[in-house]
């Protein structure tokens, strides 16, 4: 797996959150390591989410993890503090705002929880 096609799914995976209800600023750093290595950010400002493929020099809280760390954790199948435990996921900055990134995932289940209702 390319650097591209990580960032690409894992945007996919992002994008889509409602993170209307957050309403403070949060910007956090991912250093992808092994396949697919590379850096983008995710950020949630004014009610909206941006993930860019660029790093983020004021960020909140930086995350280093792999990308298969990373899917499971974007997918909700490994929570992000038990990742942390076991060393899969290493977190700098503020810790706080960290821990904020599983609001974050959650919004997204929310969202297309949501819109699998409305299909039906």
């Amino acid at each position: 797996m390319t650097y591209a096609d990580m960032f690409s799914k894992v945007k996919g995976m992002l994008i889509g959150a409602d993170v209307s209800d957050i309403h403070e600023h949060l910007a956090y750093q991912f250093n992808i390591t092994g396949e697919a290595e590379g850096i983008f950010y995710a950020e949630v400002k004014d009610g909206q989410l941006y993930v860019e493929p660029y790093e983020y020099f004021d960020r909140d809280a930086m995350f280093t993890c792999s990308a298969e760390t990373l899917f499971k954790i974007a997918d909700g199948k490994t929570d992000p503090i038990l990742a942390v435990t076991l060393g899969k996921l290493k977190v700098e900055g503020n810790i706080d705002k960290a821990l904020r990134l599983k609001d974050l995932i959650n919004s997204k289940k929310n969202a297309d929880k949501a819109e699998k209702k409305q299909e039906k």
